[in-house]
């Protein structure tokens, strides 16, 4: 809402000396957002005076037309002498009278005037344009052609009242009685502890049975129509300036009086009205649903498929306008600028249902002035007085004739009572604000209070938004000052830090940063087309998701079942964008139906949900576990002085797991598998041991190529993803920092030689039952395969460090322990030491 300061000023005897920012200070502290001050005709120095045309010579010769013209700017000029000016419009003629702006004169944009030679004549001055004194849009976009009865020289700064200051409000949703300069007024006068003068306070004759006829068939969409007539318009009636001004800087353009008074009323008391050309309306006045189908044609010129939630305005043709939200071009208001002339109009001002106007509204994508304000809540007792102001207003300027009908359809109503304690607003705020003061303050936003300690409250009509206790309490508190409120921190009770789920979490995150890894974080929602491009199968569980009512994108209207299409469609922007060494993580929560989900239950907001009512809404919800997941591509070490660095391979990824398993103190198994959408020969399974059984917990490798193309990623991307709640429950207990021996470790080196499918995690599993507890650590360094093993066979060299707590090994307790795991994995899987 753009609220003009000397419009404003019209309703709140406001200081002289106050500006823009002392009222824009003032109504911030009584809760409005006062976004912006704008000062019009900043800068802006005369002479700039009204002028009129003496003659007009065209200039010939140049690519466009250009006008030589001597105009009569009276004294203005210090010499009484016609003004010699070059212009190039030409919406203007002998006689007129326009807007000249003399030499040492400057305009808006520092844009000095001075005499200069152009086109072989010599300008002294300009002849000015709305656009050009910063007035806003006319609709003309030419020189601005004044009534004839302004005299020549006269000041026109001050009568176009170029200079001013306009604020602009950002109106919440329940505040929509700040769409009005009334409400603002009102606002202000609370603020500055001045009185109002209402212009609502009219006197309106009351309703009869000569006015234009009325029926309104849906009285829950319209609860209240007041119909006025005006007739004999005089066809040469124009806005006035004072009228288009204030219309201009509300943000709004002049288009013709009859317009231009409902929009100017509008603005002033907050009431959206329409006028009809009676001559064009067909039989009485109507107010129904639509039907469906039925079509419309707006005022914007576009033709509207209704739909049967829409509230209308018809005659006996049928709708005439869209209520609340816009009306029809079958009765348009003739514009005279176009030589038609409409004489007799019928004023329409009426309440609308909000909700309903609402949906109008967006259902037809048609955001208006009025359907603006329906939607915020109108005053329904100000639908008479508005029609009364138009009335008023059309008679003064356009020579009308009222006539004696009154029409006034209403549905019955009563005003809103509330019943508070006096000190409610005291408990709400923690300040002791007394009864006095809180019946000060509802009085003051237009309530009638009754009552001692308990309070009786009549909420005005223009506040929809006051509908129980609280709601006054903070109409109280915002009048007596937000800032006012003490700031108490209240004490909270001593925490318990965090779970050991969240500490564990946290470590993961830690650990792959430091391994290299950069987090990225993704949207939760995939579509069917990227399971199609992992190679999902039909039945595969990830294909079962939760789709989304109202998702952000129809591309993508599920909820994920896993991480990776987001890691990979970021690794993939990220290479498209020349980053093609790349190692990046994730973790989050993905979502996995089971089919026994319930449907939820509607929670109260009255009181805290029961702890059954929370479980039957947790029974509603899918199987929600944390994963972590990484992918990689490009050089997982760079090359440089050092060396030659290397690629990033499925290795890296696996060895990325077992970091992640390393911060839960848990050992990662790793077996062969194929899993889609890991390339078959290079996938690995991977496990833990989860109340003595090993459980799988995520699966690591390489893409297949056949994904790899479909997603557009680099050659060789490789991938993991785990479950990190099934890494929790494989904790054993506190995780424990590794004891630090004084003692020298004993190294034994041994390779063995197995069959070719034989896993190396079942040899390493052998390996560690076979050699006890002085068994450190265990290492696999090399895998050999050649003729000098045989086929089918391959070799495994590991190290084993082992290392006694109490005491330094003795070669013999370390080759003893050595040879008990070489015996165990010969009996398990079948190894032979090599060389033996």
């Amino acid at each position: 809402m753009r609220v003009p300061l000397s419009w404003l000023r019209e309703y709140v005897d406001l200081p002289a000396t106050e500006t823009g920012r002392d009222v824009q200070a003032k109504l911030v502290a009584v809760g409005l957002e006062v976004e912006t001050v704008e000062r019009i005709g900043a800068g802006l120095t005369g002479p700039l005076v009204v002028g009129q045309v003496l003659t007009i010579e065209e200039l010939e010769g140049f690519k466009k037309p250009i006008r030589f013209c001597t105009v009569d700017v009276g004294t203005a000029n210090g010499t009484g002498e016609p003004q010699e000016i070059v212009c190039g419009a030409r919406n203007f003629a002998v006689g007129d009278k326009v807007v000249v702006v003399l030499p040492g004169a400057v305009l808006p944009g520092d844009f000095a005037i001075a005499a200069r030679k152009t086109y072989g004549k010599t300008s002294h001055g300009m002849i000015c344009s709305t656009d050009e004194l910063g007035m806003g849009d006319d609709g003309t976009h030419g020189i601005i052609v004044l009534p004839p009865e302004h005299e020549v020289g006269t000041d026109a700064i001050e009568l176009l009242e170029l200079v001013d200051e306009v604020l602009d409000i950002a109106v919440t949703p329940d505040r929509g009685y700040c769409l009005s300069m009334r409400g603002v007024a009102r606002e202000t006068a609370i603020a500055y502890g001045l009185p109002l003068r209402d212009p609502a306070l009219l006197d309106v004759p009351a309703p009869n049975a000569y006015g234009y006829p009325v029926k309104v068939s849906d009285p829950i969409g319209c609860s209240r129509f007041t119909a006025r007539t005006v007739g004999g318009l005089q066809p040469e009636a124009r806005t006035p300036i004072w009228m288009q001004r204030r219309l201009q800087k509300a943000g709004m353009r002049p288009i013709s009086l009859a317009v231009d008074v409902t929009n100017y009323v509008m603005l002033e008391l907050g009431q959206p009205l329409h006028a009809y050309d009676r001559t064009r309306i067909d039989g009485p006045i109507g107010v129904r649903r639509a039907e469906q189908g039925e079509k419309l044609t707006t005022l914007d010129g576009a033709v509207r498929v209704l739909d049967a939630g829409d509230l209308v305005i018809t005659d006996n043709r049928g709708p005439i306008g869209l209520a609340g939200v816009m009306g029809g071009a079958d009765t348009e208001i003739a514009d005279a600028a176009e030589g038609a002339h409409t004489a007799e109009v019928v004023i329409e001002a009426a309440h609308f249902d909000a909700i309903s106007i609402a949906r109008t509204a967006r259902r037809h994508k048609l955001p208006s002035e009025a359907s603006k304000r329906f939607e915020r809540g109108v005053d329904p007792q100000a639908a008479a007085a508005a029609a009364q102001r138009t009335v008023d207003l059309l008679v003064l300027l356009a020579g009308g004739t009222a006539e004696a009908g009154v029409t006034e359809v209403s549905a019955p109503s009563a005003p809103r009572t509330i019943t508070m304690p006096a000190d409610h607003p005291d408990k709400v705020a923690g300040v002791t604000y007394g009864r006095e003061t809180v019946v000060r303050r509802l009085q003051q936003v237009g309530c009638d209070v009754y009552g001692q300690d308990e309070l009786l409250v009549t909420t005005p009509s223009w506040r929809p938004d006051l509908n129980e206790p609280n709601d006054l309490a903070e109409e109280v508190i915002r009048l007596e000052g937000y800032e006012n409120l003490p700031s108490t921190l209240p004490t909270p009770p001593s925490g318990r830090g965090l779970t050991d789920r969240q500490r564990l979490h946290r470590r993961v995150g830690r650990a792959l940063a430091g391994a290299g890894y950069v987090e990225a974080l993704n949207y939760p929602f995939i579509g069917e087309a990227v399971l199609d491009q992992l190679g999902l199968e039909a039945d595969d569980d990830r294909r079962r998701t939760v789709k989304l009512v109202n998702p952000l994108s129809d591309e993508e209207p599920s909820l994920r079942t896993t991480l990776l299409p987001g890691l990979l469609g970021a690794l993939r922007r990220n290479d498209g964008r020349g980053s093609h060494d790349l190692a990046l993580f994730e973790t989050g929560l993905v979502f996995l139906p089971t089919g026994q989900e319930t449907e939820p239950v509607r929670l109260p907001v009255d009181r805290r949900p029961s702890d059954e009512e929370i479980a039957s809404l947790d029974a509603a919800l899918p199987r929600q576990p944390r994963r972590a997941a990484v992918v990689l591509a490009g050089a997982r070490e760079q090359a440089g002085w050092w060396g030659k660095g290397r690629p990033a391979d499925w290795a890296d990824s696996v060895e990325a797991a077992r970091t992640i398993a390393r911060e839960a103190g848990v050992d990662v198994t790793v077996r062969a598998d194929r899993h889609t959408p890991w390339h078959p020969g290079r996938c690995a399974a991977l496990y833990v041991t989860v109340a003595g059984e090993e459980t799988l917990f995520g699966h690591a490798g390489e893409l297949h190529p056949r994904v790899i193309k479909e997603l557009h990623l680099p050659e060789r991307t490789c991938a993991m993803e785990v479950d990190l709640d099934v890494l929790e429950q494989a904790v054993d207990g506190v995780l424990r920092a590794p004891r630090i021996s004084t003692f020298p470790v004993a190294t034994q080196d041994v390779a063995l030689v197995v069959g070719q499918d034989v896993p190396a995690a079942d040899v390493e599993r052998a390996l560690r039952a076979g050699a006890g507890e002085l068994l450190e650590s265990l290492r696999l360094f090399d895998v050999f395969t050649g003729e000098q093993i045989g086929e089918g066979r391959k070799s495994l060299a590991y190290a084993l460090r082992f290392r006694a707590a109490d005491r330094t090994l003795t070669v013999d307790e370390a080759s003893a322990a050595r040879d008990a795991a070489v015996a165990l994995a010969a009996e398990r899987t079948g190894a032979v030491l090599r060389g033996a």
